[in-house]
């Protein structure tokens, strides 16, 4: 599964590592099939891939969830000041 990219289109990376983890690395890549290019530029991308999500995705405690989900579910009343933001602001969209 050759990752074929246009050469004017290439970005260069470089690492170093001992020589022992190199090995380790040509292993798991020796057993995905692929070349160690290849191999390292698909775990790192996926890596990438998943700490982005993480960072992304907001987590709330059990308690946050509840009083999350009852402020949507039971709104609380609208005050004059919203009110009156509300009016402002749908008179500035039609402006």
């Amino acid at each position: 599964m050759a990752n074929k990219i246009n050469p004017k289109l290439r970005a260069r990376l470089e690492a170093q590592s001992s020589p022992e983890t190199k090995a380790l690395i040509e292993k798991a890549a020796y057993l995905q099939g692929l070349s160690l290019n290849d191999f390292i530029v698909s775990t790192v991308q996926a890596e990438a891939i998943r700490v982005i999500q993480e960072h992304q995705t907001l987590k709330l405690s059990q308690e946050d969830s509840v009083a999350f989900a009852n402020s949507i579910l039971n709104p609380p009343q609208l005050n004059d000041k919203i009110k009156s933001a509300f009016s402002q602001y749908k008179d500035v969209i039609k402006n």
